[in-house]
């Protein structure tokens, strides 16, 4: 049986690793041992045909590089181990979602398996390595020594108020995605293509530009700071500054999801559920939000993770109080400065994470949009072809 040029590649990929293994090339030249493994494995689980064996062969793959932590170093790191059963996640969904036959080409046949081997390559220097840095970084002075850096107070605090901020502002960022993105595609009114450039001011300005305009706008010496010193409400420097400034930077994420999925989509649903005698909500509960309910996890999705990860706007709107103001970003960069890496490093492994678990559910929300649009496809070339 012929062999597909892909798996070839990654055999050659891994071969390669192991060789710079063997040669000892560069200060974390152990770790190309591991990344040999994986890409064999790898290798092996997109041959395999049969999809309950894909993750047996997965959980074997994490087994055994968890058993080589064991006897090889002195401490059991386990971040590795997650780091696997991220990537193979999402190289299965994507392998899953993508398969198409393609037609021969007429290009020489060494094209494809060198570009395949570059591209391989390219992902274990620039994103394999400094994943497996990060989390052996954290745990390189022992899980307790980590753990310890996690329960730490601060560290908590900057961990609680991350998920905090993420929580007020995606719920309003999705409401308000929504309206812009009904009105912006449903109705026809002056000022809409300026409200439509508008949404991508937050993407044309620098997130720190974005933080001093709040500075003005809410500091002491702002627009509206003497009203709110006299009051004695915080706002800049405060909890409210960093909602203020997660926000805007995260209020063009669903609406820009939502706006070409809904102009797509039309208005003859909408209009139909009306003239049945739907109401408002009712019409937009059974009828639109089950149309646009991919395209809404997505834009909610791509809206959570720039929350946690934001750092230039909230910089500067926070001042960096510690346990008060400071979220898991301005927290790690904080412990860097102050030699603390062991601690920096445990809680950015915290953050990648949920960087890992977001891009797990970008890629299954990806894969269900793409069964959603063949499906729609396939019914409308159905109608076609009995008309």
């Amino acid at each position: 049986m012929k062999r597909d040029i892909v798996v070839i590649a990654l055999f050659v990929v891994a071969a390669i690793l192991f060789v710079l293994n063997l040669l000892e090339i560069g200060k974390f030249f152990d770790v190309y041992k591991y990344f040999s493994i994986f890409t064999v494995v790898l290798a092996i689980y997109l041959q395999t045909n049969v999809k309950w064996k894909k993750p047996l062969i997965l959980l074997s793959t994490c087994f055994f590089i968890l058993l080589l932590h064991i006897l090889l170093s002195d401490s059991i790191s386990f971040p590795f181990v997650g780091t696997v059963l991220m990537v193979g996640a999402v190289f299965s969904i994507a392998t899953d979602s993508t398969r198409v036959r393609i037609p021969k080409s007429k290009e020489p046949l060494w094209i494809k398996p060198t570009l395949i081997i570059i591209m391989f390559l390219f992902l274990a220097v620039f994103v394999f390595l400094p994943l497996y840095t990060i989390f052996s970084q954290a745990f390189a002075k022992g899980a307790e020594t980590y753990f310890a850096a996690i329960r730490e107070s601060d560290s908590w605090a900057a961990i609680k108020l991350t998920l905090l901020v993420a929580s007020v502002c995606v719920p309003i960022n999705t409401i308000f995605g929504i309206l812009l993105a009904w009105a912006i595609a449903k109705f026809e009114f002056r000022g809409k293509s300026v409200i439509t450039t508008l949404i991508e001011v937050p993407f044309a300005i620098s997130p720190v530009i974005a933080g001093l305009i709040f500075i003005l706008l809410f500091g002491s010496f702002g627009w509206f700071g003497h009203y709110l010193v006299e009051h004695n409400i915080k706002i800049v420097f405060a909890i409210p500054g960093l909602f203020l400034a997660t926000a805007f930077i995260t209020f063009p994420f669903v609406a820009r999801e939502l706006i070409p999925l809904m102009q797509e989509m039309g208005k003859d649903d909408e209009e139909a559920a009306l003239t049945l005698g739907a109401s408002g909500l009712q019409t937009f509960f059974k009828v639109t939000l089950p149309n646009i309910k991919w395209g809404l996890l997505y834009g909610i999705v791509l809206t959570n993770a720039r929350a946690m990860g934001e750092f230039g706007a909230v910089a500067v709107v926070s001042g960096l109080i510690r346990g008060v103001t400071m979220t898991m970003p301005l927290h790690i960069e904080v412990l860097y400065n102050e030699y603390l890496f062991a601690a920096a490093f445990a809680v950015a492994s915290l953050l990648t994470l949920l960087a890992l678990v977001t891009l797990v559910v970008k890629t299954v929300i990806e894969h269900f949009i793409a069964l959603q649009r063949k499906r729609a496809f396939s019914e409308t070339s159905e109608v076609f072809k009995g008309n």
